[in-house]
């Protein structure tokens, strides 16, 4: 009989159905909720109203350990999430929100509660394509983003015939799962034993992203500024240009005052002309002592001044007050190579642009909508935006495409992605181009047809990410490889814990999980000459062979990777005490991983 926990996902869409299948795939006691029959015949879908009691009485909320709300709607979720704690109070739930503050404060509020998000999940991959790296996964470490990604051993491969003890200590590399072509041998055991790679072997591996350094001199920041001047002369013009009739009317009057009394200094008539004109007044005895004819051009100097100075001001105000100026500030010089283009600012282009940006890249965004609630955000990131349809040529070659770095097609429509990619490869034919497509299916075929770099569905990023989170624990990365889903988590030893007491090459061995390193408080011993041998308490991370060595204690904090099939073994002694055994929000305080939070 399975003795796993019960798990409900509720939506079976795009992303929920593909949860359901991988907890299926992975042998989870898994039950599926959606609202309406679905085409494929499948066991243990329950037809109802999401929200409806009944209908999640059926599913067996009463005894399910784990809640999964996959929907794209964040009313339903909320919705559902009630009713289902009023049913289970205790109930795990992994919520689906597109509403980032309310995800947060759900998170603090409510015991259990975990946000996740499509978007936030999916973008790495993506950005990792863009670098020109074939990501299959991520895992957040050491407050970056690794990309993970599979070596196939082959007989021109640089590992080939090299020991995975070699590989074992290096800091720029994590080991993640190693799947040998002729033996069942775990990682850990192949690292011990000294086991040399052979042709067919296959390692997913974790690598230290490098950060690229995007410092701009003072010389291209005043380049800047003259190109955003250059970008808005035609607001700047008009005002520019009243300006110099302003001052060519007052130099008329100067001179014209001066020639007509030669007894009149140059400032006394400057300071009469000003003042005339702008109607502050002044000094004016120059034109009651003048002749009929300077009166006269007096008056009509008069006149003139009242609509240049009007004119004038009325210009001044729209550039000052208005939003021109604003707008001048808010525009940045689109750069001229090396960049990236990213069409589309929606929840996952916004999580793009963030990747890059953090990662030193130089970032153009194209987005059609002047009202895009997330264009704030990316102009306090100092980021060039080119308003317009970027399946229009002119609006590539705005952006410079003929020298860019890559393109990210990554709208909400994939048939306009489509045509922005294939646009973007009439233009510029080498340049690679990622492209996002809600269809797994259509997606390799796209990539194979069209010679594109890359065409990924976020839903198919996200869904191994939600189902990790649902078999259990705090989740900081994930990946599949031939079938089989693998995450990366915490787990805190505690006197109940399976691990505790057990050196940890041993645990690694039995339940084929690979330490990543140690978090403890254990005690060391040190030694001053002339003194006794004292203990002192000291927190440390442990890493290498060391880790491999050390026994668990009490408060330990064990980071590793584990296939998802064996999740279970974290929490033999009871299952609903996972919590307990899982990494708790004091150890996620001071924990070099972080969970992302945004849709």
């Amino acid at each position: 009989m399975n003795n796993k926990p019960l798990i409900i996902v509720c939506g079976l869409g795009r992303t929920g159905h593909k949860i359901f299948s991988l907890l299926k795939q992975q042998g989870a006691q898994v039950v599926g909720v959606h609202s309406h029959p679905l085409n494929t015949i499948e066991d243990h879908i329950i037809t109802g109203d999401l929200r409806a009691a009944t209908t999640l009485i059926q599913a067996g909320i009463a005894d399910a350990h784990t809640l999964v709300l996959s929907n794209s709607d964040d009313a339903l979720n909320l919705a559902i999430l009630t009713q289902a704690r009023v049913l289970n109070p205790h109930i795990r739930i992994i919520n689906r929100l597109f509403n980032t503050s309310l995800g947060n404060r759900l998170d603090r509020t409510l015991p259990n509660h975990f946000t996740m998000s499509v978007a936030a999940l999916s973008a790495p991959v993506f950005t990792f394509a863009a670098m020109g790296n074939r990501a299959i996964g991520q895992l957040r470490l050491f407050q970056q983003t690794w990309p993970i990604h599979e070596e196939y051993i082959d007989a021109q491969h640089p590992w080939w015939g090299h020991t995975l003890t070699d590989l074992w200590e290096n800091r720029d590399r994590m080991l993640i799962y190693y799947l040998p072509a002729d033996s069942s041998l775990d990682l850990v055991s192949a690292v011990t034993q000294k086991q040399p790679l052979r042709q067919g072997d296959r390692l997913i591996i974790a690598t230290k992203p490098q950060v690229q350094q995007n410092r701009r001199s003072l010389t291209q920041r005043i380049l800047g500024l003259f190109t955003r001047l250059r970008q808005f002369q035609q607001h700047i013009r008009p005002t520019l240009i009243t300006l110099l009739v302003l001052a060519v009317t007052i130099g008329a009057a100067t001179l014209t005052y001066t020639a007509a009394n030669f007894q009149v200094s140059l400032v006394d008539a400057l300071y009469f002309a000003v003042g005339m004109i702008t109607g502050a007044g002044g000094n004016e005895s120059i034109a009651e002592k003048a002749p009929v004819e300077i009166k006269v051009f007096t008056v009509v100097m008069m006149l003139i001044g009242t609509a240049v100075v009007g004119i004038c001001y009325a210009l001044l105000n729209d550039l000052i007050l208005g939003t021109r100026l604003q707008q001048l500030w808010k525009t940045f010089p689109i750069p001229q190579r090396h960049h990236y283009i990213i069409c589309g600012l929606g929840g996952v282009g916004m999580q793009i642009v963030h990747q890059l940006h953090a990662n030193g890249c130089s970032v153009v965004v194209i987005e059609q909508d002047s009202d895009n609630r997330f264009l704030s955000s990316v102009h306090a990131l100092r980021i060039p935006v080119v308003q317009g349809d970027a399946s229009l040529p002119e609006t590539l070659i705005k952006a410079h495409i003929e020298r860019a770095t890559a393109l990210l097609a990554v709208t909400s429509n994939d048939v306009t992605n489509l045509e922005i990619a294939l646009t973007a490869k009439g233009l510029a034919p080498k340049i690679p181009v990622i492209v996002r497509n809600q269809d797994p299916q259509f997606a390799p075929l796209a990539q194979q047809v069209f010679d594109f770099e890359a065409v990924l569905s976020p839903a198919e990023l996200a869904a191994p990410s939600f189902a990790a989170a649902a078999l259990g624990g705090q989740v900081f990365g994930n990946g599949m490889t031939a079938n089989t889903l693998w995450v990366a988590l915490a787990t805190m030893i505690t006197s109940g814990h399976p691990f505790y007491g057990k050196q940890v090459r041993e645990i690694a061995i039995a339940t084929d999980l690979v330490p990543l390193y140690l978090e403890t408080r254990q005690h060391l011993a040190t030694h001053a000459p002339g003194e006794s041998d004292h203990l002192a308490s000291k927190q440390r991370t442990v890493h290498g062979w060391d880790l491999l060595e050390i026994t668990l204690g009490l408060g330990d904090v064990l980071y590793l990777t584990i296939p998802a099939a064996h999740l279970e073994q974290l929490w033999r002694v009871s299952p609903h005490s996972l919590s307990s055994s899982v990494l708790d929000a004091r150890v996620e305080d001071r924990s070099p991983f972080q969970n992302v939070k945004h849709r």
